[in-house]
This record gives structure tokens, sequence and C-alpha cells, in this order.
């Protein structure tokens, strides 16, 4: 296990990956596609793979090693951040690129896997390391793990852990506080917490990795980073997409454990956690769980008055006709599950007492945005305040995706003899400034898993303190079904109550 920090180095070149197989569970899904594949090729290409390394796909579909590369580069040309792909770059690629089928429930398959790896490792020279990545339904993750554990392919873990085997499960790590701890116990009978890697692409992100950086490494915000100074806060997490073909995984999560319990509260706690010891991973962990469990506990009264959720019906989209979640496929004509959710939230301490942190997620809202706004106080006085002489808030805006980067809105006098004073932005681009694509978020965090850095990872407590937080609102929801549904259409900015709820403080949701 490496101490290092990420941040501690100036490019992922200096970190010295050893070699291993990649194992993808449910390698035919859209994860695969989209995500894993064009984020290894894209590694390949930047020279951050081991050199001794091989990618296995194990799903339950009949297909060859030549069917499933063909695929894979069908997929990666489509995807891949940088295009167009390098063909002959892919060639050699894709010859570390296997495919193994079998049943996830199916002793022959996973011995059968065990051998095939084995022989890998002869011929690749990948040492029998091993990462197993779980791209599949939750449900599955038991299951899976336990053939592993069952066939010798995860192995008992030590200090030394030569060699290594690892397991990335994706999201949502449990259904509520109660299933959460049920999935941890299960996973340590077979595993070490340590060899447990709970992904959350967003803290892969080049601008949430920053935000470190930008907090503690410049004064001049730090110190104006508290209740004295920040009026609110607001979280943003908008997709202009509806569930697509993820009807059956909507059905059973929903937006509020798809996105809220996790993304949105990843970023909470970095805008608001106090600065660590250093930059170890156990160090970063530890003040992000320190602001979990100073965050106010939900009561009834908040769950009907600074909560909201809604779904989205019939509209526009980027001008095109768009079907309502219930008309979706794989979706119950009368579902009442949510695709837009909004709620308030205030963290008990000295830092932030009486600052509201507002979070609103949804699906098919106007635009793709993900966007954290840190909303300062008016100035003092009366200066400026005249009916001619209108100012706005100063407000700090960090953009997740797209166009990652941060700006800063000030308020300026415009030239003449008037003096009218404008809100101006001082902006910054991570694309415009370094000249390149931020890498994808699942390329820091599969190296980082390779390297063996846990630090951009959820640790167990994190997810527990996230669920105790919001299991009761969710089981308030499930016994309080809403009646409006749907409420919001497609192509607006989500549910008139959600406006109502913020507007009930005397704010407005920031126009984004």
């Amino acid at each position: 296990m490496q101490d290092d920090h990420p941040l501690e180095e100036s490019g992922q070149s200096k970190r010295s990956l050893d070699p291993c197989i990649v194992v993808i569970f449910g390698a035919t899904g859209d994860l695969t596609a989209k995500k894993l594949m064009p984020a290894l090729y894209n590694l390949k290409r930047e020279s951050q793979l081991p050199t001794n390394f091989a990618c296995v796909g194990f799903a339950r579909r009949d297909k060859t090693h030549e069917d499933f590369r063909k695929e894979m580069k069908d997929a990666v040309s489509k995807h891949s951040r940088v295009k167009p792909i390098d063909d002959a770059l892919f060639d050699t690629f894709e010859k570390q690129v296997f495919y193994h089928k079998s049943e996830f429930d199916d002793d022959a398959g996973y011995e059968s896997l065990k051998n095939y790896l084995a022989e890998l490792d002869t011929q690749l020279g990948t040492k029998g390391n091993r990462i197993f990545y779980l791209s599949t339904q939750p449900s599955f993750f038991q299951t899976i793990i336990e053939k592993l554990k069952q066939h010798g392919l995860i192995y008992d873990y030590s200090e030394k852990d030569e060699p290594f085997s690892r397991v990335i499960i994706e999201k949502p790590f449990g259904r509520d506080l109660k299933t959460a701890h049920e999935l941890q116990d299960d996973l340590l009978q077979h595993l070490n917490e340590c060899q447990i890697y709970r992904i959350d692409h967003y803290l892969g992100k080049e601008t949430v990795q920053n935000l470190l950086v930008f907090r503690f490494g410049n004064s001049i915000f730090e110190s104006l980073w508290n209740h004295k100074y920040i009026d609110h806060v607001q979280i943003t997490v908008a997709e202009d997409i509806g569930i697509g073909t993820r009807g059956k995984f909507y059905e059973e999560q929903g937006l509020f454990r798809d996105i809220i319990q996790n993304h949105m509260i990843q970023l909470l706690t970095l805008v608001a956690m106090e600065p660590p010891v250093n930059l170890s991973a156990t160090a970063v962990h530890d003040e992000k769980v320190k602001v979990l469990e100073a965050i106010r506990a939900l009561t009834k009264e908040d769950f009907e008055n600074n909560t909201v959720r809604g779904q989205y019906g019939e509209g526009f989209t980027n001008g095109e006709k768009s079907i309502g979640y219930r008309q979706e496929e794989n979706v119950d004509d009368n579902s009442n599950i949510e695709t837009y959710a909004a709620l308030k939230l205030f963290i008990d301490n000295w830092r932030w007492d009486g600052v509201p942190f507002y979070l609103r997620g949804a699906k098919r809202l106007p635009k793709r945005t993900t966007e954290i706004a840190i909303m300062f106080k008016d100035h003092p006085g009366k200066l400026f305040r005249e009916k001619n002489q209108p100012s706005e808030k100063n407000v700090l805006a960090i953009r997740i995706q797209p166009d990652e980067g941060i700006s800063l809105k000030i308020n300026c006098k415009v030239p003449g003899p008037q003096s009218p004073i404008q809100p101006v932005k001082m902006d910054f681009k991570y694309g415009s400034f370094f000249g390149l694509t931020p890498p994808d978020a699942y390329e820091r965090l599969i190296c980082d898993c390779i390297y063996g850095d846990r630090t951009l990872f959820a640790r167990e407590d994190e997810v527990f303190h996230s669920w105790k937080l919001f299991t009761p609102l969710l089981e308030y929801w499930e016994k309080n079904p809403p009646k409006e549904f749907p409420n919001y259409a497609c192509g607006t900015w989500g549910p008139k109550a959600s406006d109502e709820m913020i507007a009930k403080d005397g704010r407005s949701w920031r126009l984004i």
C-alpha cells in the first residue's frame, strides 16, 4: 500500500505501477464501453499503464476475444476524449484485451478464469497481481466476491501485498444504512478493508482534485472560507439526458441514491472539510468524516419543508420533444421514483455555523452541468446600494463539468460619467490555460487503484455516515408517496416547489 497522494506528484508518469491484470465483471455493459475501455486506452496512449498488463472482460454473453476487441474498438472510437484514435496504437493495445464467458454464479467459470489468468501471467509477466472491477448490478456484488475468494482469485491480505488482489466496487454501496452494513460485513468475510476500493468517479475529476489545492494552497480564499463571509453554498448536478437504458436500475435506486447520497455528499465534504494534517489517504478521509458527523440530522419538519422531489414529464430538450420518465423503457407506468431531488443541510461546527448548503440533482434539465457555487455575503454599509447603483453578491463558481474551471464574479464600475456598477467574471478554464483536455476521472482512479492509493475512493465510515443521514428521509418518502408526479417538464429547471423552498429563505437558485 502506497502512502503518496496524487496531489504530491507533478504527474502520474513519476509513479511506478506494478504489472497486473484488470478483470471487468459486466464487461458488455455501457460503463465498460463508454468509460472503462476508453480510460484504459488513453492510459495506454499516455504510457500510464504498466508495460506488463492485461484486461479481461468477464460477462455472460457468448463472444470470442476478436468479437470483444472489435466492440471495444468501436466504443473507444466513439467515446474516447481524444479523437480520432490511433489505429496502430489500438492494434497494440487490443493484444492485451481478452474475454471470458461465464455466469456470475458459475463455479466452473471462476475455476477456468483462474487457470486463464495464470496463463496470462506466464505470457505477459503480470506476476499474479489482480484488480477486479465490479461493473454490475449491486445485487451481484456479494456473489462475485464470494466466488472469487472461494476459487483463490482473491488473496489473503498482507501488508507486503505481493502479489496483490484489489476490488473496485461501483456505487451504490447498499440501498440504506442497514444494507450498507450488511454488504460491508459480507465483504469483510472475504476481503480486508484495504482491498476494497469504493469508486465515485466524481472524486477523479480534475476540478474536484483541485479543490484541496484551491482551498489550502491559496490563503486569499481560505481566510474567507467560513460563516463570517459566506452566505450560503449551492451544489448542483444537472443532466440534460433522461435515464436511457437504465430503467431497471432507476426503478430500484432513484435519483437520490444515484447522485446525491454519493457524488454530491462527497463534493460537500471537500468544500467543507478542515485542512488535513497531511495529504495521506487517512488524513484526508478523517477530515471528510468529521464533516459528515457534523451535518445536522434531518427531522420530519425538514422532510416536509426543506426537501423536494420531482419526476420529469414530457417536454422539450435542446429543441427536441422528449418523453416523460414513466414512458421510458423498463419503467412502471405509475412509477413514483424521483428524477429530481433538492434539499437544505446545515453543518453544525464553528466554520459553517448557520450557513445553509443547498443541494439539487436532476435528470432532463435544460443543460448538463455540475457546479459548486460559494455565495458570499453582501458588503457592509450603504455604499453602492442606491437605485442607480445596484450591486450583486460575489460568487465563486467551481465548474466540475463540462468546461472545467473556476470563475469569480465581482462588481466593477462601467466606464463613463454615470458610473453604473456591473458584475464581471474573472474566469479560469483548465482546457484553455493548460492547452489540453483534462484526463477522464476513470483514468485517474484506475491508475490510483493499480498504484494502491485509496485517497480518491470512499472509506467505509464515509458511506455509513452518508446513509445514516439520508436513510430516514428515504424511508419517509417511501411511506409518503408523491401525489403530483410528474411535476416538471423535460427541459425545465425542476418542480416549482424547489424554487419555493429556497425562496422561503430569501434566496434563489443560481442561474447556470
